[in-house]
């Protein structure tokens, strides 16, 4: 069957509404994960700390399967990336500046505005923990240009090689180069260098897929359920061998999932991509009802936004919150128990408040620079296969 005749898969010069909404979902459950596990707790000093629910209830530890879905949003970057790229007639190398250049501004204005953020805390007197935290949790998002940028610039060659070898021969060396980076992390975790090979070839493995699957492989249901099969035995073997539950890490945990990524968040997000394959003839039929539609097209509108800024908002929030005089539950208590995740999940519709009237307007000097990224898918900015579409 090709790529053509698949429900929902649009002609190479239209958007694919399904790999849009696949976006939307993997972009929600960054943001829904990082503020359900991120507490930013007041210490006896006044200081704000970092904890994790994970660490007092690992029984949520399946929970992460489902809101960790980075292997998703690198398998619709490269369906993106691969289709602009056929579409594009100018040549590679613009395409790339263009690209980079979506994908670049709004990193830089997010962190000039914390820059200026970070100056006036500073003049303030904010504690240095509380900078510390701050900083290190506002900033987190931008690990991700890394690998996004390496993947984009590879874009073409991988294209090329997966027309001549197909996507799992070309993602065998890139999974063989994550055990091996998982391995020398048990035998020798002090070796440098492991977490950047880790984090460009676990990424690429659904970012072939996407490429693969924007050529018309991956069509239909046994490849889809080949997929998932194969990342859900990988998943409870390695489990089985000693790996963390957890997709994410855990504080105080000696090994994490995630940083660098292993062999199980690639796993998670082969399984992922094929489960997201299985149901493409069904979220297809859904997004032919007007409201699940509109969202799906608000989300890849403001994705950029969404995805660079939910974090500085779980930290402003929170900071201001403290100067009220107490501590609030769900925002400045301990995440001991489901009673503070409970109180947790009444704070999500005021990030989710603040986060969409920080995103949305986009009239200022920061949303000017931000506005050719933000209002543009992260896993490709435009109608794919437009010309001058891309990130």
């Amino acid at each position: 069957m090709s790529a053509r005749s698949e429900p929902g898969l649009r002609a190479p010069m239209g958007r694919d509404r399904v790999i849009d909404a696949l976006r939307a979902y993997a972009i929600g459950g960054v943001v829904l994960g990082h503020w359900l596990v991120t507490a930013l707790v007041v210490a006896a000093d006044g200081t704000l700390r970092a904890a994790s629910p994970l660490t007092a209830l690992p029984g949520l530890a399946p929970a992460t399967w489902l809101l960790q879905t980075l292997g998703l949003f690198f398998f619709t970057a490269g369906y993106a990336a691969t289709r602009s790229l056929a579409g594009y007639p100018h040549g590679t190398g613009r395409w790339l500046a263009r690209r980079l250049g979506r994908l670049l501004r709004p990193a830089l204005a997010l962190l000039g505005v914390g820059s200026g953020v970070l100056l006036a805390a500073i003049v303030l007197g904010t504690p240095d923990d509380t900078l510390g935290v701050a900083v290190t949790l506002a900033a987190s998002p931008l690990w991700f240009l890394l690998p996004l940028v390496a993947l984009s610039a590879l874009t073409g060659p991988l294209r090329a090689a997966v027309r001549r070898w197909g996507p799992l021969r070309c993602a065998a060396p890139a999974v063989a180069a994550v055990a091996a980076a998982d391995l020398a992390a048990r035998l020798l975790p002090a070796a440098p260098g492991r977490l950047p090979v880790a984090l460009l070839a676990a990424w690429a493995v659904p970012w072939l897929l996407g490429v693969a699957h924007a050529d018309g492989r991956l069509v239909g249901p046994r490849p889809a359920a080949g997929l998932a099969a194969a990342g859900g035995v990988t998943l409870v073997g390695l489990v089985a061998l000693g790996y963390p539950a957890s997709a994410v890490g855990v504080p105080g945990a000696g090994v994490s999932n995630l940083n660098p990524p292993s062999l199980f968040a690639v796993a998670l997000g082969v399984g992922q991509v094929g489960l997201a394959l299985l149901a493409r003839p069904a979220l297809a039929r859904l997004l032919d009802r007007p409201r699940p539609a509109r969202l799906v097209a608000a989300v890849n509108r403001e994705a950029m936004g969404i995805y660079l800024w939910h974090q500085p908002v779980l930290v402003t929030v929170t900071a201001l919150a403290v100067h009220l005089g107490r501590a609030l539950p769900g925002l400045h208590t301990a995440p001991a128990g489901l009673g503070w995740l409970a109180a947790r999940i009444c704070w999500l519709p005021l990030f989710t408040l603040v986060l969409a009237v920080l995103v949305t307007p986009r009239r200022g000097p920061v949303g000017s620079s931000s506005r050719a990224g933000a209002g543009r898918p992260i896993g490709g900015a435009g109608p794919a296969g437009r010309p001058g579409a891309g990130r």
